[in-house]
């Protein structure tokens, strides 16, 4: 056997060896540097501190306590509306201050809602006398009154831009909102039903018929929140203690969960998919739900 090629075999498998040793150790290495790499790159989403109890307590006496009334409302201008019998007071959240927007007399009042318009400026404020009489926040003066529109207490009411609309004890509508495009409404009643209506139908007569009239709920329908960051999507709640999900271009319930509790009001967050609700007898409690999951 030749000695020479014999020796270069021997040592090439050697040599061959301790490269591939040294290959390995630097590919092992260079996985080691890529996962810290990937690993620092990657965003870690901030732990949310979700705060367990009030931030503020405001005393409210004489609140009258019915639940189809709306007698609490938070403006773009960052101050609180809140009807207290004949009184509307106004709390500036920015630096606590409370001031007294207007008392009504027996024969007007007692202030039966109120509801502040998108611009902050002009807050609309319905009446046990069925009127509503509109207010300029700033100059603390009157613009108007609305008469007619309804024969008894005017309990609700919803801006669409300069557009306001209001719910009568007619045949008593407890809930309006606007959807965000401002092309449809939806309005709840004592009547335990929830209504949706288009816009350009509405406009055109008096007399027009809703989008859908649904009857899924089986008491009082108050609650309604449309969803920012899904269109065609409603939530809605009542007496009965449910939050039920609605495709508002079929008409369909898309979920439905028993809260235990009467729902009195639901806020969609803008920067999370999650839905607040509040709720009245029998927990008295505020709870966050994820969407869809409901957790």
């Amino acid at each position: 056997m030749d000695f020479d090629y014999a020796h270069s075999l021997l040592t090439g498998e050697k040599k061959w060896k301790e490269k591939s040793a040294v290959m390995s150790a630097s590919s092992e290495a260079y996985q080691k540097l890529l996962a810290e790499a990937l690993d620092m790159n990657r965003i870690i989403k901030p732990c949310r501190s979700i705060p367990k109890a009030c931030q503020r307590m405001l005393d409210s006496p004489n609140i009258s306590d019915d639940y189809n009334l709306n007698l609490l409302d938070w403006g773009a201008n960052d101050v609180v509306a809140i009807a207290l019998s004949e009184t509307v007071y106004l709390w500036n959240a920015s630096n606590g201050s409370i001031t007294e927007q207007v008392t009504f007399n027996n024969e007007e009042g007692p202030v039966t809602s109120v509801s502040w318009a998108p611009d902050g400026q002009r807050i609309a404020i319905g009446l046990q006398n069925s009127h509503v009489q509109l207010w300029d926040f700033s100059a603390q003066r009157q613009l108007r009154t609305l008469r007619g529109g309804h024969r008894l207490r005017v309990g609700s009411l919803a801006w669409n831009n300069h557009v306001l609309t209001t719910g009568g004890m007619d045949s008593e509508v407890c809930g309006l909102k606007w959807s965000p495009s401002g092309k449809q409404l939806a309005s709840g009643g004592n009547d335990n039903l929830l209504y949706l209506w288009n816009r350009s139908r509405a406009f055109l007569n008096s007399g027009t018929q809703s989008l859908h009239n649904i009857e899924a709920h089986t008491a009082t329908v108050k609650a309604l929140a449309w969803c920012p960051f899904q269109v065609n999507l409603l939530a809605s709640g009542g007496s009965d203690r449910c939050v039920k999900f609605w495709n508002t271009c079929t008409g369909m319930c898309l979920n439905s969960v028993d809260t235990g509790s009467q729902v009195c009001a639901l806020l969609w967050s803008k920067r999370e998919r999650e839905l607040l609700s509040s709720h009245g007898p029998t927990e008295n409690q505020l709870i966050l739900w994820k969407y869809p999951s409901r957790k």
